[in-house]
């Protein structure tokens, strides 16, 4: 369990920045511009009341469903590891074998049929001159 906490940054708990756009601190939502300003104790027990309310229903809603669907992530990414590196890796190295074959076999017919005629071809056109008169 040590290694487990020492991994855990519980101050930062975004590293990577991946929920950015999900700001949501009161000054991030709400703002009165000038003109438009509600009386200090209104805008004060608003902030409060923003404040409290956020908190305390994430701590609810993280509480009851939090732990399912960190192990409904953990489980779905589990599975998509398995059928990565279970099924779709070799299959897809199985179908590079194939086409590898393949590729030899229609480069070798088109080495041996179409090269000749093209190169037969371009000698024909190669004599060619065009003149501006």
């Amino acid at each position: 369990m040590d290694d487990l906490q020492k991994e855990l940054d519980l101050s930062n708990r975004d590293p990577n920045n991946l929920n950015r756009h999900c700001q949501t601190a009161f000054e991030d939502v709400l703002g009165e511009p000038d003109g438009s300003h509600s009386p200090d104790c209104v805008w004060r027990i608003s902030s409060m009341c923003f404040k409290g309310g956020k908190a305390c229903c994430y701590t609810i809603l993280t509480g009851i469903c939090g732990i399912f669907i960190a192990l409904y992530w953990g489980c779905e990414f589990a599975c998509i590891s398995f059928e990565q590196i279970w099924c779709t890796t070799p299959c897809i190295r199985v179908f590079g074998i194939y086409l590898g074959c393949m590729q030899k076999f229609f480069g070798t017919c088109v080495s041996c049929c179409l090269a000749p005629i093209c190169e037969t071809a371009g000698l024909c056109f190669s004599n060619i001159s065009v003149k501006n008169g």
